[in-house]
């Protein structure tokens, strides 16, 4: 009986350390941004997110909230380098190097046509907050958040140029991997009149891929 008892305590204990070994790893805490889903690889550091303007959107530059008295571009884009990306909770970094704008009209009075539309200082970091996916996009020592506008107006041409010196902030959305910033002042700080004395920056991109990654996978913010 002893013999028996001895060789079943045994047994359970081998199934105990056989039980032991083939349980899984905890899985790692999901990055701040993955690609593609919240199960998916982390953005790698160095990788290059890339994103146009969401289709059937316009980048905007009014005189007020929900203004349409101002600058609209057809066409914008941006380029950012990753530069931290920790496991979530937590906040992940860009470096902005380019942001384009094109295909612009201005619908102010005494304006023929926009000459060009110019993000200033770059680069801008980009700050990523996990969990509310808020966005906020600041200068660095190059300057601070700026745009620079030239018009051609009936005077001739003239340069507006704008700064943000406290950031933008904007927010990203999983369901289609965007960035949206709406209604985010600027202050002119050289400008004849005609330029306005605050102007509000509203665009969404989207959606965000990166492009250094196999198949440029989409953005997902955990």
């Amino acid at each position: 009986m002893r013999i028996r008892r001895t060789l079943a305590a045994a047994s359970l204990a081998a199934i105990a350390l056989t039980g032991a070994a083939v349980a899984p790893a905890q899985a790692d805490a999901a990055a701040v941004m993955t690609q593609g889903s919240a199960s998916g690889p982390a953005i790698a550091v160095g990788d290059n997110l890339v994103a146009n303007l969401v289709s059937g959107t316009a980048a905007t530059f009014t005189d007020g909230v929900g203004s349409t008295n101002g600058v609209s571009c057809a066409s914008s884009s941006f380029s950012a380098t990753v530069t931290s990306n920790p496991a979530a909770p937590g906040n992940a970094t860009e470096q902005l190097n380019n942001q384009s704008f094109d295909q612009c009209t201005s619908s102010v009075l005494g304006v023929m046509s926009v000459q060009s539309v110019t993000a200033t200082s770059l680069p801008y970091t980009n700050t990523i907050t996990s969990g509310s996916g808020a966005a906020s996009l600041n200068g660095t020592s190059a300057g601070p958040v700026g745009i620079t506008v030239v018009l051609n107006t009936l005077l001739g041409q003239i340069s507006c140029v704008y700064q943000s010196p406290n950031g933008i902030t904007g927010s990203t959305s999983n369901s289609n991997s965007s960035i949206t910033f709406a209604n985010q002042p600027a202050t002119l700080v050289s400008g004849p009149g005609l330029c306005f004395s605050t102007g509000y920056f509203s665009a969404s991109y989207g959606p965000v891929t990166d492009s250094t990654a196999a198949g440029s996978p989409v953005l997902y913010v955990n």
